[in-house]
């Protein structure tokens, strides 16, 4: 299969890429710049030069491949709306080229949280919430099912973590801990975040691309929720630093995301695909010194 994928040089993209490589596949991967292209080149696949907001490019290597990934999504919580915006006319573009093929579409969006237990892949996110603007895309993409896309929504959980992130939530955190000399959390600590390691996503975003039935919702799921205490005291032992409850406003836009309990389970996506998430937890990532490296 050749496969077009948005984001491919992305942190989540650095690992798709080699996922479906490895498997046969053919890749062509999105890039915006020089340094980006070098890097999709790098692990052996095809460029298209063009930048996320431009939907004739997008149309373009989507209607030339027999499938497509959309990791892209424009990171600037300074404006999320407009980065919603910008996802939503991407999906409309990818999802547009597809129609009537029965080819793949796998977008991205984020787990939910729901108040008093665990998210599964039928709930949907709080209106108002930071997941719900990716949700509606999400939803565009769903509907592509009807005007013949085999479309399917793959959910993120918090932390998709590994060696060599620099980015993430984790890494932000870990980041922050060594400018003030504290590893924070917030209230007593006890929020949850689900996590997955990022090879055990890419291997999931293959499975989906390959076999997930029109309409699929997925959760790439590891660590059910890992207590945001333990993940600061985890930072602070890495960097030999206290651990202590700070004021969620010292966290800027990750505050209210660190308040929030929002476990996540995998359970009915292990079953559908056999997907079996085999790397290393959140903690044992922290704590094997991945996040040490300004």
């Amino acid at each position: 299969m050749r496969v077009f994928v948005t984001g491919a040089s992305g942190w989540i993209g650095s690992a798709v890429l080699p996922e479906l490589i490895g498997a046969g596949h053919q890749v062509l991967g999105l890039a915006r710049s020089d340094a980006s292209a070098a890097t999709v080149a790098a692990t052996g696949a095809d460029v298209l030069r063009g930048d996320l907001k431009d939907p004739v490019v997008l149309r373009a290597g989507a209607a030339g491949c027999d499938g497509v990934i959309h990791l892209a999504f424009v990171h600037d919580f300074t404006d999320f709306e407009g980065a919603v915006r910008a996802d939503a006319l991407a999906v409309q573009a990818l999802g547009g080229a597809l129609e009537n093929t029965g080819k793949p579409l796998v977008v991205t969006a984020g787990t939910p949280a729901v108040a008093g237990r665990v998210a599964t892949e039928r709930d949907t996110a709080e209106p108002g919430s930071m997941a719900a603007g990716r949700e509606r895309n999400a939803a565009l993409a769903l509907a592509t099912a009807d005007r013949g896309v085999r479309s399917a929504v793959l959910r993120l959980p918090r932390s998709v973590h590994g060696a060599g992130d620099r980015h993430g939530f984790v890494a932000q955190l870990t980041a922050t801990a060594r400018e003030r000399g504290v590893a924070g959390y917030v209230g007593d600590g006890s929020s949850r975040w689900p996590a997955v390691h990022v090879r055990d996503a890419a291997h999931l975003y293959r499975l989906a691309l390959e076999n997930a039935p029109a309409g699929s919702v997925l959760h790439a799921v590891g660590d059910e929720g890992v207590p945001t205490r333990d993940i600061a005291t985890a930072i602070g032992g890495a960097l030999n630093l206290p651990t202590a409850s700070v004021p969620r406003e010292d966290f800027g836009f990750l505050g209210p995301l660190l308040a929030l309990d929002q476990p996540a389970s995998a359970a009915a996506t292990r079953e559908l695909l056999g997907w079996e998430p085999v790397g290393p937890g959140l903690i044992e990532d922290i704590d094997q010194g991945r996040y040490l490296s300004p």
